[in-house]
């Protein structure tokens, strides 16, 4: 295991392009043969995609945009014919969708108490797309569930009401089945990027990361929580997870957003923003040095830091193209055990519209981690007496042949991520594995006392 320190780091620059990249029209239809070929190999005549605003990520892959406050549906079917049922204020986003679809008004879909002056049933409307008796149907939700004691394939998380219908105009549950693995599981079209997409999720991982970058530098004794809040939330930009900004004690009745709350000295810290393809995550404590940490708490850096850091610094020297979800976890497992620092989750898991996809990291995977790939760096420590910490970004995992065609086809992206990965391996000393793409310039870089902007974790030479 190499040596952790913590010493003066020059710190690194924000590199945000602040513009947006669109999805290409070729990038967009390339989805869609994705998907149908995924559906003629496991044999679906239609797929039925849901969508809220929470839950619509596997809709949006297709369509482009989430139905806002309403819920949605996209009913693809393997000849090629493809249905959208929209609520009253998302029918007119139909013309404007990325894949080419047949409009059909659902009012069902819409906020409580709107007209639904139609004169059709819901069962009547969901036929009209085309769902029939006999065929293969896949319900596509947003989960693809992986108990080991219950049959996943007969867990829906999508409303009864729409389940109850689809089933019934399919001649039963035997014709029914949860396909969300078509999308997210292993082999799901969505869990591979190309260069346009890398390139899109990249802006919102930037983004994550300069604001986060900012916030830390804005954080000192007396500022709100509120007031760093405002400095992570950028642009108008949806984000991914609710926004963090919490000193000292949380959740005080039940509360999970930022207050009027003003850091002190030997608060702890946690700090998370996320967009669109990534998310940027730092905790840590309101100190310079560690004589202002709790008496019980001044030896955090050996206690919990540097183990922490230390399993950063594996993964990003030694995951790469052809590991098994297994070696990954048992590699974070070898140098932070789980039973002494209690993390319980995946260590890593893959990033997109939503912030957590899916992750092939779990103990005894065999799924392989494929070029491509777009990994939250998400190990989560736990030890009891001190705060947490946490240098969560996101990189992408991309072979030689995808870093060329990088390299030929998006020469500025590219650039950016040869910056990131030299301030990586000349200023923290990290052996970056060649695979290894930083989407964000703050990647590993860690300040575990928060107020001494000078200062951060560092492999020693």
């Amino acid at each position: 295991m190499k040596e952790i320190n913590y010493g003066r780091v020059p710190q690194p620059k924000p590199d945000c392009t602040n513009i947006p990249i669109i999805l290409s029209d070729e990038t967009m239809q390339y989805r869609y043969q994705k998907v149908l070929k995924r559906m003629q190999e496991e044999n679906f005549d239609t797929l039925v995609i849901y969508a809220d605003l929470e839950h619509g990520s596997n809709f949006e892959y297709l369509c482009g945009f989430l139905p806002r406050f309403e819920e949605a549906l996209l009913v693809m079917h393997q000849d090629g014919c493809n249905y959208m049922l929209m609520g009253n204020e998302n029918l007119n986003k139909v013309e404007h969708a990325r894949i080419n679809a047949e409009a059909i008004h659902v009012p069902h879909f819409s906020l409580p108490n709107q007209p639904m002056d139609n004169k059709a049933s819901f069962s009547e409307l969901l036929k009209a797309a085309k769902i029939e008796s006999g065929k293969k149907v896949g319900i596509v939700g947003w989960k693809n569930f992986t108990s080991k004691y219950d049959d996943n394939h007969n867990l829906f998380d999508v409303p009864y009401y729409i389940v109850q219908e689809i089933k019934a105009l399919a001649g039963g549950s035997e014709y029914v089945t949860n396909a969300a693995y078509l999308f997210i599981g292993e082999k799901g079209v969505r869990c591979i990027n190309n260069v346009n997409e890398l390139e899109h999720y990249e802006f919102g991982a930037s983004l994550a990361s300069d604001r986060m970058l900012e916030a830390m530098q804005r954080l000192n004794e007396g500022v709100s929580e509120m007031s760093i809040g405002d400095v992570l939330n950028a642009y108008g930009q949806r984000n991914s997870v609710v926004t963090i900004a919490a000193a000292g004690k949380r959740f005080i009745k039940a509360n999970l957003y930022p207050t009027q709350n003003q850091v002190k000295i030997g608060d702890p810290i946690s700090l998370t923003v996320g967009y669109k393809g990534g998310l940027s995550s730092r905790a840590g404590y309101a100190v310079h040095d560690a004589e202002e940490l709790p008496a019980a708490a001044q030896n955090y850096l050996e206690a919990v830091v540097k183990p922490y850091y230390s399993a950063v610094v594996a993964w990003l020297e030694n995951v790469h193209c052809g590991s098994s979800g297994n070696d990954v976890y048992q590699l974070v497992e070898n140098v932070l055990p789980k039973d002494q620092y209690h993390w319980h989750l995946c260590p890593g898991h893959l990033t997109a519209d939503e912030e957590w996809l899916a992750s092939p990291i779990y103990e005894n995977s065999q799924e392989v981690i494929e070029s491509g790939m777009l990994f939250q760096i998400d190990i989560i420590p736990s030890v009891a007496g001190y705060a947490g910490t946490s240098c969560e970004c996101s990189v992408a995992l991309a072979d030689e042949h995808l870093r060329e065609n990088i390299k030929n086809t998006a020469p500025q992206f590219w650039q950016r991520i040869q910056a990131r990965r030299k301030y990586i391996i000349e200023e923290l000393n990290i052996s970056l594995h060649p695979d290894i793409l930083p989407m964000s310039s703050t990647v590993a870089y860690l300040r575990p006392y928060l107020l001494n902007k000078d200062k951060a974790m560092l492999v020693s030479r």
